[in-house]
């Protein structure tokens, strides 16, 4: 994961207008005292999500390029068919900033894939090439515990439980593993950086331009990136809150109707350059983010980011469930049951 656009500048204003001109129609009053009615949805279960993020991290580092960047990319083929998805993969070269050609690869599993309303679900299945926020061995590659397997151990415990469950719902799903996301320059690295364009996001950069399949669109997609440490806080970022905030609102009065207020802040915090952007951007699919940020200020994301304590000992299952359950819940309150 990346860092604020206050304070990288990666995307300049004319882009950010254009994004704003566009989703205008997504506008809306702050709906947080609204009663949310909780349809019936299958049971995220806390331990499954955790055992597919640790089935991750034993791979090792998943920087594109690896041994165990290829292993763990077909490991998560292999689940998501396992579950009934229809998968679509999507190889593509990205050149990362410092001329290294990534072979790369996202990863699509459609649930439901008849349905003509659809939502987008995605998280990056890739981890960082180097520790740089770390004090010591910056050059090495972390374990990406949760910035990377938090997310996708989350999305593949919500395609689980909906093949699972005899709860069925007439909604769409399409599970999105975004790679080469964080292989973005790192601050000790020279370079000369354009304020218009990042490094990072690679994966998203390529699909919101070459949709996997042609005339793809979804409702609305929620994008999921560092959403496992114990004690997270996801306020409201504020490029979601920009581009979609029926759909922050949406989600955040579910989350807080389930219980998990905690987690879900109403506090609205910087804008992040993540996947999300650019699915708004090229794609013109409304997505919000869902990551932990710092609203003390004193640290912009988890104390851990990119450094090589991002390993299982950051996992808590009881965030993962917040996550998991609100977004099974935000999913089957959009449909209508099939039993």
């Amino acid at each position: 994961m990346l860092f604020t656009l206050k304070k990288a500048a990666v995307i300049g204003s004319a882009l950010l207008m254009t994004l704003t001109t566009a989703c205008s129609e997504n506008k809306s009053n702050d709906t947080k005292n609204e009663e949310v009615v909780l349809t019936k949805a299958p049971v995220f279960n806390a331990d499954s999500a955790y055992k597919f993020v640790e089935e991750q991290v034993a791979f090792g580092p998943r920087v594109p390029n690896s041994i165990a960047h290829r292993a763990c990319g077909d490991y998560l083929i292999d689940k998501l068919e396992s579950y009934g998805a229809e998968v679509t993969v999507q190889e593509f070269q990205a050149t990362a900033y410092n001329g290294a050609v990534l072979q790369s690869r996202n990863i699509v599993g459609a649930i439901n894939p008849q349905a003509k309303k659809r939502i987008l679900l995605a998280a990056h299945w890739d981890t960082r090439h180097v520790a740089d926020q770390d004090d010591e061995n910056k050059r090495e590659p972390i374990d990406g515990a949760n910035d990377g397997g938090s997310g996708v151990g989350v999305l593949l415990e919500v395609a689980r439980a909906m093949q699972a469950d005899s709860i069925k719902t007439d909604i769409g799903v399409d599970i999105m593993f975004f790679d080469a996301e964080d292989y973005g320059r790192p601050e000790f690295e020279e370079g000369n950086n354009n304020p218009n364009e990042t490094t990072y996001c690679l994966g998203s950069q390529y699909w919101s331009k070459n949709k996997h399949k042609l005339g793809y669109h979804a409702y609305f997609g929620v994008l999921l990136d560092m959403v496992g440490a114990k004690g997270a806080t996801f306020p409201r970022e504020g490029f979601s809150m920009e581009v979609a905030p029926k759909v922050v609102d949406k989600i955040w009065r579910t989350a807080h109707a389930l219980g998990h207020g905690n987690h879900f802040l109403y506090e609205k915090a910087a804008e992040i350059t993540d996947d999300h952007v650019f699915v708004n951007l090229n794609a013109h699919i409304p997505m919000i983010d869902i990551i932990d940020l710092d609203i003390t200020g004193e640290r912009t994301f988890f104390k851990h980011w990119h450094t090589h304590e991002d390993n299982m000992q950051t996992i808590d299952s009881e965030t993962l469930k917040a996550v998991g359950q609100t977004l099974l819940q935000v999913v089957y309150n959009e449909g209508k049951p099939n039993n």
